[in-house]
């Protein structure tokens, strides 16, 4: 059963990619004392993932952050010399956290986890967004179709702040 609204972020690293390599980040370090919002992806690069999903969350920044969130953050099953890339690509570095979690141990620890073999990507992260206050979930939107980024877009999370 997937994470749901009240459920505190389980204990997991992140791997961030810095000037000088890949740093861990733990849910902790990242949420506590923060309004946040997190987003899932199947895979950088991917088409909806790419083309739709992260654009949304450029483009509502400022509209987040007027909306007292500290910060956005972005998390796939990738590893963090390709969420580095994606960031750089995208422009988001800066304006987005990207985060790796490179053996799919938040999208387990989360119930968020989905095997996408069929289309030879193997375990990914299922497509969410949710607000988090101090590590714990207020608010969450799952995708049932990891290629739609309708529920869990940007605008649908910020009008329900």
């Amino acid at each position: 059963m997937p994470i749901a609204v009240g459920d505190r972020l389980p204990d997991v690293t992140f791997r961030t990619l810095t000037e000088s390599g890949p740093k861990p980040v733990s849910t902790a370090d990242l949420f506590a004392g923060k309004t946040m919002v997190l987003f899932g992806v199947p895979g950088a690069f991917t088409p909806t993932c790419h083309n739709t999903h992260l654009p949304g969350f450029l483009k509502e920044a400022e509209a987040f952050k007027a909306k007292g969130v500290a910060g956005i953050a972005v998390v796939a099953v990738n590893d963090p010399f390709v969420m580095g890339a994606w960031a750089k690509e995208t422009g988001g570095a800066g304006a987005i956290t990207f985060l790796s979690d490179g053996n799919a141990e938040f999208a387990k620890a989360t119930g968020l986890d989905v095997d996408l073999s069929m289309a030879g990507l193997g375990i990914r992260c299922r497509r969410f967004s949710m607000l988090v206050e101090d590590g714990v979930v207020r608010k969450i939107n799952i995708e049932e179709a990891p290629g739609k980024a309708e529920l869990s877009s940007a605008s649908t999370l910020i009008c329900q702040l």
